[in-house]
């Protein structure tokens, strides 16, 4: 059959054979008994792909810009988020025992509530997919799915564990790194802190303002990244065995993850459809009819409430053995260093000396005589200047992680950043993260 034959066949012949599956799956869980029944991954796989590449097939001919399809080509797109933030929910579901994480009772009674929504909100789209199709004259499938056509991933069994994940060379300064950089994301997440749940009006305070696809998604994609440069050079082989504390963190990792992809999937369903951004006509008219199927309050509640706090939680609870790995694992030295000239330890030095220990998160203290500070402390650092300024010391001596340790030295090379009036000097490239 030529290139020509399948090119040639009629956009109504193609969106008979782009939904097949895709009805297949919608007459299956339209009669959907959940009490006999569950949403196995295999069946939200084959919704994510069913609708995935039907949706492509609808917004290359148009549909989108069509009165008569745009309802059709929305609700394949409801499918295709919903089935996979819940194939994302179901992943942690499925790996929560494996990820050593404490306190996660409520976490996981959270969990099925969400997942409960989601797959019940995706059992009442199915027969009003059902309905459209007959409406734009689509074929219905004679057969539906089976659910023998969607068996568990569990079994019974566990392959042997046969692959040693011994500590290797490069491991010590690897883990140092992805610790620091863990530490960094908490620190730039920390403005999204949520201690308890957000009623309604203020969830829509800050969604999409100040929370909203683009930011979550960003910080997604730097999870993901530290999980996968974790899982290549620090432990390869799996998490079984091995490093208790590293298998934390992983676990950390990897329920951050997978609450951001959940988060992300929804807010991006809730901003694109189903949140009023002032469109009139055709997208308003279908939005209500999405609003009337998918309780738009209960979707951006479980995305607030449950994906965005339990986001905060596990990082929360992730900074402690972030920072003990972290001091563990790190190149310790000292360095004995000047004070600032004339004005000694103010705001502007000790700020200085605080942001680079924050910086890269490992513990240095500050030693005046026999006293100790923290140096990622102002207020310590300033309590120190104190008794710097008291006794005329001239010199301090820093000790912990060699990396600020370096930018200390070179802080003071400089005045720590200001002249002998106190005014604001330029700082070398080296320290640029202080800028």
């Amino acid at each position: 059959m030529t290139k020509n034959h399948f090119t040639n066949i009629s956009f109504k012949e193609k969106t008979k054979i782009f939904s097949e599956e895709y009805l297949k799956c919608c007459l299956y869980i339209s009669n959907f008994d959940i009490s006999q029944f569950i949403f196995t991954e295999k069946l939200l796989l084959k919704l994510v792909s069913s609708s995935q590449i039907l949706e492509d097939f609808l917004d290359f001919h148009g549909a989108r810009n069509s009165k008569k399809w745009y309802f059709y080509r929305e609700l394949t797109a409801a499918v295709r988020h919903l089935s996979r933030g819940s194939l994302y929910q179901k992943h942690i579901s499925k790996r929560l025992d494996f990820y050593i994480l404490d306190n996660v009772e409520e976490f996981r009674k959270e969990g099925y509530t969400t997942l409960d929504f989601l797959t019940q909100t995706l059992i009442d789209l199915a027969p009003v997919i059902i309905d459209e199709a007959r409406r734009l004259n689509i074929p219905i499938p004679e057969n539906s799915f089976e659910p023998s056509d969607f068996p568990s991933i569990v079994t019974n069994e566990i392959l042997d564990y046969d692959i040693d994940d011994a500590d290797r060379d490069q491991q010590k300064k690897n883990i140092v790194k992805i610790a620091s950089d863990f530490l960094q994301i908490i620190r730039e997440f920390e403005p999204w802190e949520s201690y308890g749940p957000r009623t309604l009006e203020e969830i829509k305070e800050i969604v999409p303002e100040k929370v909203n696809e683009v930011l979550v998604g960003r910080f997604e994609m730097t999870i993901h990244n530290l999980q996968s440069s974790f899982d290549t050079y620090v432990i390869h082989g799996g998490l079984r065995f091995g490093n208790e504390k590293f298998k934390k963190l992983r676990g950390i990792f990897s329920v951050v993850f997978h609450l951001l992809q959940t988060t992300s999937r929804l807010l991006h369903f809730y901003e694109r459809h189903l949140y009023d951004a002032g469109y009139k006509n055709i997208y308003k008219h279908v939005q209500g009819l999405l609003s009337d199927i998918i309780d738009p309050d209960a979707l951006i509640d479980r995305t607030i409430n449950y994906g965005l706090f339990y986001t905060c939680y596990f990082l929360s609870a992730g900074k402690k053995i972030a920072k003990e790995i972290l001091n563990e694992n790190i190149e310790k030295s000292s360095i004995t260093v000047g004070v600032p000239v004339e004005l000694g330890f103010h705001s502007r030095p000790s700020m200085m000396v605080a942001k680079i220990v924050q910086h890269y998160g490992g513990n240095v203290e500050m030693c005046v005589g026999n006293d100790r500070f923290d140096a990622g402390s102002v207020l310590d650092i300033q309590w120190a200047g104190g008794k710097i300024q008291k006794e005329n010391i001239e010199e301090v001596t820093f000790q912990g992680d060699v990396r600020s340790l370096h930018d200390i030295k070179i802080l003071a090379r400089v005045n720590y950043g200001e002249d002998s009036m106190g005014k604001g000097i330029p700082l070398p490239n080296e320290l640029k993260h202080l800028r």
